[in-house]
């Protein structure tokens, strides 16, 4: 059976405006989630160049599996001169709660929704996050 069967969705629409491409991503985001995301992820961080947003605004949980996702998509990213923001990111949601946790917090570039994304500059890129 497709992993993807599991998941029907799981990703919400891929879209891309004024040079920022908003992957949604939905529900849980765990290691079964992250099996069936891992390679449209790759295709999209393996662009050189990439300004991503990850709207993480319907994601219900998150585990240690999922973060490592987002570390990967992070790392990828910044190796082909690119940017990765996240969106989504509630004080008291399960994401925040798992950066916090990890000591993560302040690794990743949030933003308060893609709009924003659009509209804000280049910023300092947070330390390089490695994920055995």
């Amino acid at each position: 059976m497709d992993k993807g069967q599991y998941y029907p969705r799981l990703v919400g629409p891929c879209r891309a405006a004024d040079g920022v491409t908003v992957l949604e991503l939905r529900g849980d985001l765990d290691i079964l989630a992250v099996s069936v995301l891992s390679g449209r992820l790759d295709d999209i961080t393996g662009a050189q160049g990439v300004d991503l947003v990850i709207d993480l605004r319907a994601v219900t949980f998150i585990d240690c599996a999922g973060l490592s996702l987002l570390s990967r998509a992070r790392h990828r990213t910044r190796q082909r001169g690119g940017r990765l923001r996240l969106t989504g990111v509630a004080a008291g949601g399960s994401v925040a709660r798992l950066l916090r946790i990890t000591g993560l917090t302040g690794a990743f570039e949030t933003v308060a929704d893609d709009v924003t994304a659009r509209e804000t500059g280049a910023a300092a890129p947070a330390a390089d996050i490695v994920v055995a």
